[in-house]
């Protein structure tokens, strides 16, 4: 039913009639009756539809200006259409200046606010030429990785044009003759000279984040698959809504509200506050304010295919020893030459960062999915420790920026990077990204891993709690891992020995795990020897690059040891000697979904836990300096394992040197063990279970 109190706001629009609508509402209290006239980008037929509703409406919007511009029906602005024959003495005509840049703006910073760090380094492709200046300038705040399909006309941005080189000269050549040529022509003058800009926005488009524009642009534009992408755009309906969806998008923005059943513009909106106003009152920027809390409206996020999140990430690794050289040629040729070796590794040491592998596939028990690059630094442990620290963190600075600009999100350690000089401190302060070395994830995963392979073997008693009784060790328990596995070991084991040639250090930590838990019994040393021969459970956790830190002929028959050390501190040969001893790498981790990534060493789908740890960040959308320094913080171990759970983590099978152990494995060291036992009944121990997934109660139920 019409409301004759209801002020009459008609919307003149540059595009179709096929939205056209005439509905009655009423928004902050007020009636509306809300027209829309489309005109498809006839300039004569606005005007006249422009003067023919000032006699009656209240106030008109007109829209589609800048679309019109940019396709060359039209070479004017809003002014044009407020002399139309005086109509701007009779009736408010607006476009959508004013909330055109409110609206972009703030939805941009709602998807940050609810999603933190979601445009953080995201690959940003802008289409056409209508998106605002100041929707630009509010993406550069979190990236500089912002590619344009067409040179900017009007787009004035602060600072060094940081995108595309190839993308930034064409802009920069074509600015002048753009600015100068007639609408229609524009099309004509970006080819060849727009053409580059235009083939690289193409391509940025398949791997792009974020694409902006306004839907027109967006469909002639011609856009990629847009699985694990984000759509800005505006005045989304039911169809629009339904054609992203079909694409694959992942979050679409409307930076318009649409409280009603029909879609409206900006510039709609503007004419409903001017039509509110007393007769002759400017629009400003506080009425719309005002407007905009009064009545409630908010941009829209849109997940058209479930709510879900893709976030980036980056990892470096590197050579632990000369061998890795001999599989990568040409390197492999030079290294069969005499007297090479050293050289080529020295040679390798100065090489800057390299992409080793893209990492996909991985998708979250939550359904978030998180995409990555493992990055190659060329030396090995050896030649970071002949250099002074700076040269590693150069070179991790270099792989930060190589990050960056790929879009990653967050960084991570591996191996010896993490090791060098404070152990990631530096590189994070200086660093474009937040940076992690993996260790809260990687002290976690190797005492789940020692769990899973003492209640596998079935030698020592494990209580249906988790507690073992017999006692436990840990090489290198002045470490950051170390200490950490220190901790956890004190909650399971009956007896718990520190090792670490630094006494004060282990001292200190033996008084913290005391009065954490004053039932622990923690003994120190510093070296493992005399103790050696009584552990059931024992992990080295050095960084003692290759040099011997345990005499394995000394172990106890059955004993497993879990080897965190990067390079590992026990050889093949070493391990080979002690048949009835499981030596296990660490806890490496099955990773959710089905990932696609080059060999790491590892069984396919599997990650070391440092760069697990990474990944469980991401998923999260934990953007931070997670873990750095030598210092683990207790609750950040406890936090990791959790949210690594939440995601779909799995320990992976149990490894050691030579690969997977499988069910024979248990049973042919079970029986070397008890058969060197010789003061041992042959029915000592536990049955072995068979679900090696279960978390260890040590990290969970008892903390």
């Amino acid at each position: 039913m019409s409301d004759p109190a209801a002020k009459v706001i008609v919307n003149v629009s540059f595009q179709g009639e096929e939205w056209d609508y005439d509905e009655h509402v009423e928004l902050d209290g007020v009636p509306f009756r809300l027209i829309r006239v489309g005109t498809s980008g006839d300039a004569k037929k606005a005007e006249a539809q422009v003067w023919s509703w000032s006699l009656t409406a209240d106030a008109i919007a007109v829209s589609g200006v800048r679309e019109a511009k940019a396709a060359g029906h039209f070479t004017g602005g809003i002014e044009d259409f407020r002399k139309v024959k005086g109509t701007t003495t009779r009736v408010p005509v607006q476009d959508d200046s004013l909330l055109g840049d409110v609206f972009q703006e703030w939805a941009i910073r709602q998807v940050q606010t609810e999603m933190p760090g979601y445009f953080s380094n995201a690959r940003v492709v802008v289409v056409g030429t209508t998106t605002r200046e100041r929707t630009i300038a509010v993406l550069r705040e979190f990236t500089d990785n912002i590619v344009f399909e067409r040179p900017r006309a009007e787009l004035k941005l602060p600072g060094s044009f940081k995108t595309n080189p190839v993308a930034a000269t064409a802009s920069g050549l074509t600015e002048l003759a753009w600015n100068w040529t007639p609408g229609l022509l524009k099309e004509a003058v970006g080819k060849p000279a727009g053409w580059g800009a235009d083939r690289l926005a193409h391509h940025a488009a398949t791997n792009a984040d974020v694409i902006v524009g306004s839907f027109s642009e967006l469909m002639r534009f011609g856009l990629p698959e847009l699985k694990g992408k984000a759509v800005i755009t505006s005045a989304v309906s039911e169809d629009r809504l339904e054609t992203l969806a079909r694409l694959g998008a992942d979050l679409v923005v409307d930076v318009t509200p649409q409280p009603f059943d029909f879609v409206v513009v900006p510039a709609t909106y503007e004419a409903m506050v001017a039509a509110t106003l007393p007769a002759g009152a400017e629009v400003t920027t506080d009425a719309l304010a005002q407007f905009i809390e009064r009545a409630g409206l908010r941009p829209r996020l849109l997940w058209p295919n479930g709510q879900r999140r893709k976030s980036r990430f980056s990892f470096v690794i590197h050579p632990l020893s000369t061998e890795y050289f001999k599989n990568v040629e040409p390197l492999g040729a030079v290294m069969k030459v005499p007297g090479m070796s050293q050289l080529v590794e020295k040679a390798v040491a100065y090489a800057p960062p390299f992409i080793y592998s893209h990492v996909t596939g991985i998708v979250s028990d939550t359904g978030d999915e998180a995409e990555g690059w493992l990055i190659t630094v060329g030396g090995t442990p050896r030649e970071m420790l002949a250099h002074p620290p700076e040269f590693t963190y150069s070179r991790l600075l270099e792989a930060a920026e190589m990050s960056r600009k790929l879009g990653a999100q967050i960084m991570g350690l591996g191996a010896f990077t993490k090791v060098v000089g404070d152990a990631g401190v530096t590189v994070a302060k200086r660093a474009a990204l937040p940076v992690t070395t993996g260790n809260s994830y990687s002290a976690s995963g190797a005492l789940w891993a020692a769990h899973a392979a003492i209640r596998r073997l079935g030698i020592a008693e494990v209580d249906e709690d988790g507690s073992i009784h017999g006692k436990a060790m840990v090489v290198g328990a002045s470490g950051a891992i170390g200490s950490v596995c220190a901790r956890l070991l004190a909650l399971a084991a009956d007896e718990l020995w520190l090792v670490s040639p630094e006494t004060a250090k282990l001292l200190a930590l033996k008084a913290d795990i005391e009065r954490e838990n004053p039932r622990a019994r923690v003994r120190v040393a510093t070296s493992p020897a005399a103790a050696l021969p009584e552990m059931d459970v024992i992990v080295t956790a050095t960084s003692a690059a290759g040099h011997k830190v345990l005499d394995i002929m000394q172990v106890k028959p059955g004993a497993v040891i879990t080897d965190v050390a990067r390079p590992l501190d026990l050889s093949a040969e070493d391990v080979a000697r002690r048949p009835d001893v499981l030596v296990i790498e660490s806890g490496e981790v099955e990773l959710p979904g089905s990932p696609r990534m080059r060999d790491i060493g590892l069984p396919e789908g599997v990650a070391y836990a440092c760069l697990a740890e990474t990944i469980v960040l991401a998923l999260e959308g934990r953007y931070e300096n997670f873990t750095v320094g030598r210092h683990i913080e207790w609750e950040k171990v406890k936090e990791i394992y959790r949210l690594g759970l939440k995601h779909g983590m799995q320990l992976a099978a149990i490894s050691g040197v030579n690969g997977p152990y499988t069910d024979e494995d248990f049973a042919r060291v079970r029986e070397a063990a008890l058969a060197a036992r010789t003061d041992a009944p042959a029915t000592r121990g536990n049955p072995a279970p068979t679900d090696q997934s279960a978390p260890a109660a040590t990290i969970e139920e008892q903390s």
